[in-house]
């Protein structure tokens, strides 16, 4: 029986296996990039002090959003960033900077005085389905749902689940 002897592989056979193994490669993070995670650098303090100015912020897009997340959004064309205090079907109430959601304060770690104060919708507000009341988790600043309302869950990004700080490295 006669064994067959095994072809050496040529400098042109490397090649091809490199080649074959980058394009899987981009491919993957291709898939991983604009399928699962989002890639952002925040501009402005509207997250302060969670997420400051100059920050790298990754998404996971995959992920349940759900009360308390912080999540990436686009508004008009604008990426923005803010914190779920309501969902479809809740309703919102602020009244002497407190915010109520059914009733009830919202937990949250650190107590942000909010104001309806320049709100452009009145109070209480009924989140529409499919829909998201947010706030910046730096309340003076009124450019979120209480200036344009409920956020759809079409224009949210994802839930911010890394932030990077770039200033000082």
């Amino acid at each position: 029986m006669k064994k067959k002897a095994k072809r050496k592989k040529t400098s042109k056979d490397y090649a091809i296996e490199l080649l074959i193994k980058v394009a899987v490669t981009i491919v993957l993070v291709l898939i991983l990039c604009f399928c699962i995670i989002g890639i952002h650098i925040n501009h402005g303090n509207a997250s302060y002090p969670m997420i400051k100015d100059g920050d790298l912020v990754i998404t996971y897009r995959l992920a349940g959003i759900k009360a308390g997340d912080e999540v990436a959004y686009t508004k008009d064309g604008v990426f923005k960033l803010g914190r779920v205090v309501a969902v479809g079907g809740d309703e919102v109430n602020i009244n002497d900077s407190f915010v109520m959601v059914n009733g009830l304060g919202i937990a949250e770690d650190v107590v942000y005085p909010t104001s309806s104060s320049g709100a452009k919708i009145t109070f209480p507000y009924k989140v529409p389905e499919n829909s998201f009341f947010l706030l910046n988790d730096f309340r003076s600043d009124a450019d979120d749902s209480r200036s344009f309302g409920a956020v759809s869950d079409k224009e949210c990004e994802g839930t911010v689940f890394l932030i990077l700080r770039r200033r000082g490295i």
